[in-house]
């Protein structure tokens, strides 16, 4: 019952995230962001929020110092938006997956052609 609970939670997490990052934060630093997942710990105190940035690596750097920087305020408008008795620890971390996914995508697509023309 207890895994349902943080698995709710964190998909709401997730969703207010999303909304804060896109319409709050004023940072111009901050390009296209998206939040792909978030793992919160059994007892909700911590929260490892993915994040998805288009752009070079030197944007995606100046994206990561500029959401850290904005942690606390992330944080607290979290804890306005979600009735939980703490508001958990967040973690940033990079998501590479769809660029992994894109990279395989490419690599595919190059097969099937070199295929077709033989």
């Amino acid at each position: 019952m207890a895994k349902i609970r943080v698995g709710r939670v964190g998909e709401q997490i997730k969703k207010e995230l999303s909304q804060i990052i896109q319409t709050e934060i004023k940072d111009p630093r901050v390009g296209f962001i998206t939040v792909t997942g978030v793992e919160t710990s059994n007892d909700l105190s911590q929260a490892k929020v993915y994040l998805s940035v288009l752009g070079s690596e030197e944007q995606k750097e100046e994206t990561l110092k500029a959401i850290g920087r904005a942690t606390g305020f992330i944080r607290s408008e979290l804890g306005k938006r979600m009735r939980l008795r703490h508001t958990p620890v967040l973690i940033f971390k990079f998501d590479s997956s769809i660029e992994y996914g894109s990279r395989i995508e490419g690599i595919l697509e190059e097969i099937n052609g070199e295929n077709k023309r033989s």
